[in-house]
């Protein structure tokens, strides 16, 4: 029987496969060797962590790691920015990988207030 994902999980997922799709474009077409590395670990760190708090041991430790999830989303929002600033992407690219990574977000800051409030409830 496969493993069922959640809706996070799978968003983190489809946007660690659209950021290994950047690193490459970066890397092999534009030869933007710094930033493409920066990006790659951060952006894929996203949901690498969501898939660990998965298995958290505790709520402690699943708060912690959705915590790095979205330290490392901050991060590679940082890198989106700064290669849209430095005009190594297009606007239009720059949108998309936001549309992307916004509503993840959303849902990491989601997902931890719903799991601290069920702590809150006896």
């Amino acid at each position: 029987m496969k493993y069922k994902r959640s809706k996070l999980e799978e968003m983190g997922l489809d946007f660690a496969v659209i950021i290994v799709q950047l690193h490459d474009f970066l890397f092999n077409t534009i030869r933007e060797y710094t930033i493409s590395k920066q990006i790659v670990k951060s952006g894929t760190s996203i949901g690498a962590n969501i898939a660990e708090a998965q298995g958290a041991q505790s709520d402690a430790d699943f708060i912690a790691k959705l915590h790095i999830s979205l330290k490392e989303a901050r991060e590679t929002e940082y890198w989106i920015e700064l290669l849209l600033r430095s005009n190594k992407i297009s606007q239009e690219l720059y949108d998309f990988l936001i549309n992307h990574l916004d509503p993840l977000i959303s849902y990491i800051i989601l997902t931890l207030k719903k799991r601290k409030a069920s702590l809150k409830t006896p």
